[in-house]
């Protein structure tokens, strides 16, 4: 016990040094959003990676998924770093770089407001935003409950307090590159958390031949009959399979905390290394997690699932461990939590700010009260988020951990076709992007809502979510073709960043 204690100490006296320190680097807004865009690969990267992979992805969907799909869910890890990570770096960086400077946008509203030249655009993209953040930062809380109580017995309501109050001091006093930094040093602390931690359950299990060789030994008729199916290259359901793989790899290409990363990018040999960075710590990180939990079926049976849920699993494959791992095991957890909480908090406060107060209600907001209003809603996303955090703990409102799958679905949904067209084609109109709005948005509170009116294959809020993600793609198309063309001289002037002319050494581009 004193082992894990002084080890959580230090975690927490580095991460709130760091944010002591950073204070300097945010006098502006500029500077506390997008830490004056001048952050580097590796801290972008890893700030990008951490934002991405949460408790919510160790303790909750590794957990869920490796139990209904086996090893198979190794895919979703797979699809995360090659979708998630090396294609969003390579479509949206440079482009989202290039546009959201042009348009001085700190925030994905800012941006559509900026795009599709439309005030009430950017204010429905702002309450969407914040709306959806919430219930998404409350369940990061989830996943350190029985990880808690396994490593140190104390109260879930403690350790959702501790963690938010830290977080919070170290986002509010140091902003972007407080947190950017803090990412990093997490992101190194998650990579070789989950090295050690698949090694050493494997270990407890005779290996990795051995381990494989008891899964494929498995039945459950609930899921398949197949003899060794949760050892298979597929498992016993791709086609649920490949719809989880969709949501939570593509899905991020319309999420504010992942595509704000791209603002700060520095230049462009940062957008190459930290392409390399990312996608290599997703593999890691997301493809360790996942293959890891293809295991838990060896550590739990379906009673004890179905009497503690899904979030019993990873807990139970850990609980034998030994002392220090465990405490390292902790660590590992706060870090996705903790970066992916101080990276909503960041999309959520400053939309709030920049694009909803300052848009509707003062509109010569100096920089000095803007700076001010986003440290003062900090506080309050932080304060709302513990408190569902601990209503749902405590009562057993199983619909506000559900609605994380929701608000991943409603955000992508509404965000990331007319985002994407945005970047690439001038056709795309402010009545497109309003409709997906409406749509991906309204679909997932509906089905939250109404589930059992929707098709069977729809009732998964995931599978809805991959159905609303996908249909922006042809609603944005059809609806912008359909409605009135843009103003041909907003859209050039947009597009016209892509077209500026800069010089380059001879290595990277010969002269004619």
């Amino acid at each position: 016990m004193a082992i894990k204690i002084i080890i959580l100490l230090a975690f927490f006296s580095v991460m709130v040094g760091v944010g002591l320190y950073c204070r300097k680097h945010a006098t502006d807004v500029n500077s506390f959003v997008l830490g004056g865009r001048q952050v580097g690969p590796w801290l972008t990267a890893f700030a990008y990676g951490t934002s991405y992979f949460s408790a919510v992805i160790f303790v909750g969907y590794a957990g869920q998924f490796g139990w209904k799909f086996g090893v198979s869910s190794t895919w979703i890890g797979i699809g995360n770093a090659v979708i998630g990570s090396l294609l969003a770096w390579v479509v949206l960086g440079r482009r989202t770089r290039l546009m959201t400077q042009h348009f001085d946008s700190a925030t994905m509203p800012e941006f559509f407001g900026a795009r599709y030249d439309s005030r009430a655009l950017r204010i429905v993209a702002s309450l969407i935003v914040f709306v959806f953040l919430i219930p998404y930062t409350a369940s990061l809380y989830n996943g350190l409950s029985r990880l808690f109580g396994m490593a140190f017995n104390i109260d879930y309501t403690v350790c959702i307090i501790i963690m938010a109050v830290l977080t919070g001091v170290y986002v509010i006093a140091g902003g972007y590159m407080a947190t950017a930094i803090n990412d990093f040093i997490q992101g190194i602390i998650m990579l070789v958390g989950i090295v050690a931690v698949v090694l050493a359950v494997l270990k407890s299990n005779g290996g990795f031949i051995s381990s494989l060789d008891a899964l494929a030994r498995v039945t459950d008729d609930s899921a398949s009959t197949t003899p060794g199916v949760f050892a298979s290259f597929f498992g016993p359901d791709p086609v649920n399979l490949l719809a989880v793989i969709l949501l939570t790899s593509l899905g991020t290409w319309g999420l504010p905390q992942m595509v704000q990363k791209f603002y700060s990018i520095k230049s462009e040999g940062s957008i190459k290394k930290g392409t390399v960075i990312s996608t290599l710590f997703a593999v890691v990180v997301a493809g360790g997690c996942y293959f890891l939990g293809g295991f838990g079926r060896l550590f739990s049976t379906s009673e004890l699932v179905a009497e503690n849920g899904f979030d019993s699993i990873i807990p139970a494959m850990l609980s034998n461990l030994s002392p220090i791992l465990i405490g390292v095991i902790v660590i590992l957890v706060l870090s996705a939590s903790m970066s992916t909480l101080s990276s909503l908090v960041m999309a959520s406060s400053s939309t709030l700010t920049l694009d909803f107060i300052k848009d509707v209600f003062v509109k010569d907001m100096k920089d000095k009260h803007q700076l001010i209003c986003i440290r003062a809603l900090s506080v309050v996303f932080i304060l709302i988020s513990v408190i569902i955090a601990i209503i749902q703990y405590r009562s057993n409102v199983t619909f506000i951990a559900q609605l994380m799958g929701v608000s991943w679905g409603a955000l992508a949904g509404a965000f990331l076709a007319p985002f994407l067209f945005g970047l690439y084609w001038k056709r795309t109109t402010k009545a497109s992007a309003f409709v997906c709005f409406f749509f991906g948005s309204g679909i997932m509170l509906m089905n939250m809502l109404f589930r059992d009116l929707f098709p069977v294959m729809l009732r998964s809020p995931i599978n809805c979510g991959v159905f609303a993600m996908l249909a922006g793609f042809i609603i944005v198309p059809v609806v912008s073709l359909l409605s009135k063309a843009p103003d041909k001289q907003l859209v050039d002037d947009a597009f016209a960043c892509y077209d500026e002319k800069v010089l380059v050494p001879a290595k990277q581009s010969l002269s004619e």
